[in-house]
C-alpha cells in the first residue's frame, strides 16, 4: 500500500503530518500515533521535543574547561543516545524473530513491563556504551538486555546484532554476554536471570545447530582447543574449522569467557566457572613470544608465515596484530607481565607518539576504515581501551596524557573533522568513549568482573554532575571536580574521594553509584601520584 501527495506550491501553505510508526501491524501505527501524539499540534511537538532531549541530556551536567569540549561533549551524548531502535509498540506488540509478533508481558495498569530494542551489534559497547548507560540511564541498560533475551527465548540464540529482531551480520563474534554481565554487575537485573545466564553460557560453549545470525560460527574449534585457528578460504569466513579472524576471534572469546565466568561464579556453577575462566586464557595461545605479538596460528599449531604485524584482514576484523596485541581487557596484568612492563610501557608510548601524526586513526582520509593498518586507530572499536592500559601499568600519568591528547585532536566540531575524520561511529560509541573519557571516567573491563571498577584519567571539565538513578544507585549524584585544571594541565597531581584522600586510580562501580565527590588537584607537570596503585584484576 502506498499514497501519492501532490500539492500546489504557487500558494503559499503549510503542510502538517503526523506519522505513527510500527514494526507489527497498521493498527500498532495508530495506536502509537494516538498514545504518542494525540492532540499535539506542530509547536507542542517540538517543545516536547526539546523538553526531553534536555532531560536526558541534563542527567549529566558539565561546566568549565573550553567551549568546544563542550560541544564535542554534548553532540556525543546525543549521538550515543541515538543509538536506541525502539521496535515495541505501546501496547506490548514487538516484532519476532521468525516474522510473527510477540507480546511483552504488561504490568497492572496494562503497560509494557519493558521497552523492546533493537541494535547493531555490542562490539566495543562495553567500553563506552555500557558504562553510560550503568550510570545514568539503568533503565534503557534493563531493557536492552530484556530485549536480547527475548530473541534468545523466540529464536534459541542470542543475536550478534538485531533489527526487527531479525539477526543481521553484524560482525559474526557476538559480544553480548559481556554487557550481560556488566548489567549484573551494576545492579540492573530486572529481568530473568537463569534465562540471562543460560543464554550467556550457551552462546560461550555451544556450537551443536548455531545458526548464522548468532555469530560465534567458529566456537567448536575454541572450545575445544583454546584458540580459533587461521583458515584462507576464500572471503571473510568463520566455520567449525576456523576463521580468516582466527586471533581477534580468539581474543575477543576469551573476553567473552572471563564475562561470562564471572556471571557462573556468582549465580553458583562452579563447573562452567572453571571451564569459562581457562578459556579466558586462550589469549596466550596465539602470542608469539618470539615477537611479543599475537600472530595466527593453523589448525596444526603453527604460526602461519609471511607475517606483516600491520595487514589487516589476515587473522585479525577491522585491525592488524600491533593493535591487537593489547587486546587482553580481561587480564591486563598477564599481558604486561608477558611482555615485561618496561617493553609494554615504552612500546604502547611509542604506539601513541606515532599514532599521533596520523591524528590517532587514518589521518585526514574521509573512510570508516583508514586507520586499520596504523598500529593504533582510534576511528573503530578494537583498541579504544588502549590508552587507558597505563593505569594497569605503573604509568597513570601516560593515560592521562594520551587521553586528553585523543580527545584535543581525534575530535573535532567541524562537519568534515568530528570523530576523526568520516570514522566508525557505530552507535554512538566514539561519542560515548569522548563523553566517558572527559568525565576522567573509563573501564577497560567494560564491567565483567564481579565487583567492577571505574579507571580514573583526566577530566577536562571544572565540575561534572552525574544524576544517579536510584534503579541501581544508592546515592543521588555523583559529583567530579578539578581544581588547577586547564588545555595544559591534565595530569593528575592528588585525589580525594568524599573528603578522604585517594591512593588509588580507581573506584569500585559500587561506590561510584553511592554518589559523592571526586576531587582532582591537576597540573603541568607528570606525578608519581598512584604509580604504585593498579586496578585490581579479579579472577
Amino acid at each position: 500500500p502506498g499514497a501519492v501527495l501532490s500539492l500546489d506550491y504557487a500558494k503559499p501553505s503549510v503542510v502538517t503530518v503526523k506519522l505513527g510508526l510500527s514494526y507489527t501491524s497498521v493498527e500498532n501505527a495508530k495506536a502509537n500515533l494516538e498514545a504518542e501524539a494525540a492532540g499535539l499540534d506542530f509547536d507542542a511537538a517540538r517543545k516536547a521535543t526539546q523538553n526531553k532531549w534536555r532531560r536526558e541530556l541534563g542527567k549529566l551536567e558539565v561546566s568549565g574547561g573550553k567551549p568546544e569540549d563542550r560541544i564535542k561533549f554534548y553532540t556525543g551524548l546525543y549521538h550515543m543516545l541515538l543509538g536506541r531502535g525502539l521496535a515495541s509498540d505501546v501496547n506490548g506488540a514487538y516484532p519476532r524473530n521468525d516474522g510473527g509478533v510477540g507480546q511483552i508481558e504488561l504490568d497492572a495498569a496494562g503497560k509494557p513491563v519493558h521497552n523492546h530494542y533493537n541494535t547493531d551489534a555490542i562490539w566495543g559497547g562495553y567500553w563506552n556504551l555500557t558504562p553510560l548507560w550503568a550510570l545514568a540511564w539503568p533503565e534503557y541498560y534493563n531493557d536492552w538486555v530484556a530485549s536480547q533475551l527475548l530473541v534468545y527465548k523466540d529464536a534459541g540464540w542470542l543475536g550478534d546484532g538485531i533489527a526487527c529482531s531479525k539477526y543481521v551480520s553484524g560482525v559474526g563474534t557476538n559480544m553480548v554476554s559481556i554487557a550481560f554481565a556488566g548489567a549484573y554487575n551494576s545492579g540492573i537485573r530486572n529481568y530473568d536471570i537463569e534465562a540471562m545466564y543460560a543464554a550467556a553460557r550457551k552462546d560461550n560453549l555451544e556450537w551443536r545447530g548455531r545458526i548464522e545470525g548468532a555469530g560465534k560460527m567458529d566456537v567448536e574449534q575454541f572450545v575445544k582447543n583454546g584458540y580459533v585457528p587461521y583458515v584462507s578460504d576464500p572471503g571473510f569466513v568463520a566455520h567449525s574449522g576456523g576463521a580468516t579472524f582466527s586471533v581477534s576471534h580468539t581474543l575477543e572469546y576469551s573476553f567473552s569467557a572471563y564475562a561470562t565466568a564471572q556471571l557462573a561464579k556468582q549465580l553458583g556453577y562452579e563447573e562452567d566457572y572453571k571451564q569459562l575462566m581457562d578459556l579466558s586464557g586462550g589469549w596466550a595461545k596465539v602470542f608469539d613470544d618470539s615477537l611479543k605479538l599475537v600472530r595466527p596460528r593453523v589448525a596444526g599449531g603453527a604460526f602461519i608465515d609471511n607475517f606483516d604485524p600491520l595487514e589487516s584482514w589476515r587473522g585479525f576484523q577491522e585491525g592488524n596484530a600491533m593493535q591487537y596485541t593489547f587486546f587482553v581487557p580481561q587480564n591486563p596484568d598477564s599481558l604486561i607481565t608477558r611482555l615485561g612492563k618496561d617493553v609494554f610501557n615504552e612500546r604502547l608510548d611509542g604506539i601513541f607518539t606515532v599514532a599521533r601524526k596520523s591524528i590517532f586513526g587514518g589521518g585526514k582520509t574521509t573512510y570508516a576504515f583508514s586507520g586499520i593498518n596504523s598500529p593504533y586507530n582510534h576511528g573503530n572499536q578494537p583498541c579504544l581501551h588502549e590508552p587507558w592500559l597505563f593505569n594497569f601499568s605503573g604509568k597513570p600519568y601516560l593515560t592521562q596524557k594520551w587521553v586528553r591528547l585523543i580527545c584535543d585532536e581525534f575530535y573535532g566540531i567541524t562537519g568534515e573533522h568530528g570523530y576523526g575524520y568520516g570514522q566508525d561511529e557505530d552507535q554512538g560509541q566514539l561519542g560515548a568513549w569522548y563523553v566517558l573519557s572527559t568525565m576522567g571516567l573509563f573501564d577497560v573491563q567494560g564491567g565483567a568482573p564481579a565487583e567492577p571498577t571505574y579507571q580514573i584519567g583526566s577530566p577536562a571539565f571544572d565540575k561534572i554532575v552525574v544524576h544517579l538513578n536510584p534503579l541501581n544507585a544508592t546515592g543521588k549524584k555523583l559529583v567530579i571536580r578539578t581544581i588547577g585544571n586547564g588545555p595544559e594541565a591534565y595530569y593528575v597531581q592528588k585525589a580525594s574521594f568524599n573528603g578522604k584522600p585517594l591512593e588509588q586510580n580507581w573506584l569500585y562501580r559500587k561506590d561510584i553509584l553511592s554518589g559523592g565527590e571526586l576531587v582532582l588537584t591537576m597540573g603541568t607537570e607528570p606525578s608519581d601520584v598512584w604509580n604504585e596503585s593498579c586496578p585490581p584484576v579479579k579472577q
